[in-house]
């Protein structure tokens, strides 16, 4: 067996609405706790969707001094941060570690909107020459992965995915392809986001793709169930530590998981709406399932995309059905509990699919009371559920039609 073909999973750092650490998250998850709220950045009165998931007690001045978190973005400090913890949880000492075979993918689907608006405001009071010097590197999507190379002084391979709601899965999936390509034995992968703003929020209620369910915050997200009405934005970051198997072993690493396949397509189809059939959403998963040198039998458990839109999660349920020829499999979505966060959802919905194959646990889909007849899936309904599996898969479908699926196996 060539051991630098296979990569695992050894480290988690998370920052969300309902945990900012591994365990933290997972007892949430496995607990159905709900992280939406209604908005506490700025005064969402107004606006047609109120409701968000937001990162609460996160101090960047806990991870980094004050002059270096000024330099960055929210989401940069958050995936930064998930770096640190990420290489704390996998218990790496990078004293001991050749520093030029550590590389970061970490990516983001939006960047730094805050920043963006408020510099937008300022020029167009002030005019020409009042815009700050650090606009563009605290607003481009390359940064978090840059940052986090300089917060933790690793050299090797870096990059930015940025592929909307595909960001955190395809920065995973890169991840994959430099560890067994022989660029590297550690990289630190995910995504980072923090885009909760008056103006993406109304940017995106104007598409129709947001919940207006203001009056119960944390019933709004109901992936699957026939009254959902849109997505519930959300803040978030994710980053997994993936090393060679080989390099785990010899540092005398525990898997959490191995990182077994990835598959990848584009719908080619429309900017928003995804490929109605499903068809190039499910020859991702059967890409991944078959790159994993598994079949569609021994997958126990779908980490669905399930973003609780009409749409998505009825062009879904097609997908799954056909990529899995009709076999009942559970599915369910943590969108549910802590919202969508663009380019971090792939990889904190990869985290937790890690995490399911580990434990033995999967989680719920929560806030589900109506059938849909078109949505007809084994979500996990409303508590999580014992299952020994031996591998799962994680969607995820980014606007423009950008797909891509992650295959975890119990280590």
């Amino acid at each position: 067996m060539d051991k630098n073909r296979y990569v695992v999973v050894t480290g988690i750092g998370i920052f969300s609405s309902i945990g900012n650490s591994r365990i933290e998250f997972w007892n949430s998850i496995v607990e159905g706790k709900s992280g939406v709220r209604r908005i506490q950045s700025f005064d969402p009165a107004g606006h047609k969707s109120q409701v968000a998931s937001e990162i609460l007690n996160y101090n960047p001045e806990d991870y980094f001094d004050r002059k270096e978190s000024r330099k960055m973005a929210r989401f940069s400090q958050l995936a930064s941060s998930a770096a640190i913890e990420a290489i704390k949880d996998a218990n790496i000492d990078l004293e001991n570690e050749d520093r030029t075979r550590i590389g970061c993918v970490i990516g983001s689907a939006g960047g730094d909107y805050h920043h963006l608006e408020e510099q937008f405001t300022r020029f167009g009071k002030m005019g020409p020459g009042s815009v700050g010097p650090l606009t563009v590197p605290r607003v481009i999507t390359n940064m978090p992965a840059c940052n986090a190379a300089m917060t933790l002084g690793v050299y090797g391979p870096n990059m930015g995915v940025s592929a909307a709601c595909t960001t955190g899965t395809h920065s995973i999936g890169v991840a994959l392809g430099l560890l067994r390509g022989g660029m590297a034995d550690v990289i630190l992968a995910g995504g980072a986001e923090s885009t909760i703003t008056p103006l993406v929020l109304d940017a995106y209620s104007s598409m129709g793709v947001l919940t207006f369910n203001n009056e119960i915050p944390e019933k709004a997200s109901c992936p699957f169930d026939l009254n959902r009405d849109g997505f519930v934005m959300a803040e978030g970051a994710c980053v997994l530590v993936l090393e060679t198997l080989d390099h785990a072993e010899k540092r005398g690493a525990k898997p959490l998981a191995y990182l077994s396949g990835f598959g990848m397509t584009a719908d080619a189809y429309g900017i928003a709406a995804p490929e109605p059939n499903g068809i190039w959403a499910a020859k991702a998963m059967q890409i991944a399932v078959k790159d994993a040198g598994l079949s569609p039998e021994d997958i126990g458990y779908v980490n669905a995309h399930g973003t609780s839109t009409k749409m998505n999660d009825k062009t879904e349920t097609t997908a799954i059905k056909l990529a899995f020829e009709n076999r009942n499999v559970a599915v369910s979505s943590i969108k549910s509990m802590i919202g969508h966060s663009l380019g971090a959802a792939g990889a904190i919905e990869a985290a937790a699919t890690v995490l399911a194959v580990q434990n033995g646990i999967l989680p719920p889909t929560i806030n589900y009371s109506t059938k849909d007849p078109e949505c007809d899936l084994d979500v996990v309904p409303n508590v999580a559920r014992k299952a020994d599996i031996k591998a799962a898969i994680s969607n995820s479908f980014g606007f423009g039609g950008q797909n891509g699926v992650l295959v975890f196996s119990k280590a």
